[in-house]
């Protein structure tokens, strides 16, 4: 299994889209990137801490190869706006990929730039090295698939993972 981390967003939506295709066996949300040790939501949030909301995408490259999973990334959020996803703003939300390794940062690099002929050169992703992993609390794991029906689910969620869905179903579980 092959594990990618990244921020795009709201890591609700980074979850649930991911977790509708196949070969992917988990997807853990919490936080990478910042200065504290030991961050929580409301930390984060309020900007304190450096963390971006982020995705640990954990994966079967046998089955849905690497370069579809940062392709569907690519799609699931907007790369050109800076520390924000919509009316979620902050740089919590920040477009980012923390690799693990050369490798990683070869494919993440190779990405960016299948990414910049859809989106162009304004690409704001942070491409980090990844330093640590913070899980984030209980309540945020498969938030969609706990409250399909809750708000933000419906208005903002369901069109990420239809338009994933959508751009890959010869993927889709």
């Amino acid at each position: 299994m092959i594990s990618f981390v990244l921020g795009g967003g709201c890591f609700w939506c980074l979850d649930s889209s991911f977790m509708q295709f196949r070969g992917v066996s988990d997807v853990e949300v919490g936080y990478s990137g910042g200065h504290v040790e030991n961050p929580n939501y409301e930390a984060v949030c309020g900007e304190g801490t450096g963390h971006a909301e982020v995705a640990k995408v954990i994966f079967d490259e046998s089955i849905i190869p690497a370069d579809v999973i940062l392709d569907i990334f690519f799609t699931l959020h907007d790369p050109t706006q800076l520390n924000r996803q919509g009316n979620d703003i902050g740089t919590s939300y920040r477009s980012c990929m923390f690799y693990d390794g050369e490798d990683q940062k070869a494919q993440f690099e190779q990405a960016l730039e299948r990414a910049k002929q859809v989106w162009g050169d304004s690409i704001v992703t942070q491409l980090l090295p990844l330093e640590k992993f913070w899980m984030g609390e209980t309540y945020h794991q498969d938030f969609f698939a706990k409250n399909p029906d809750q708000g933000y689910c419906n208005m903002v969620v369901k069109p990420k993972m239809a338009k994933t869905a959508k751009a890959f179903t010869s993927y889709l579980k």
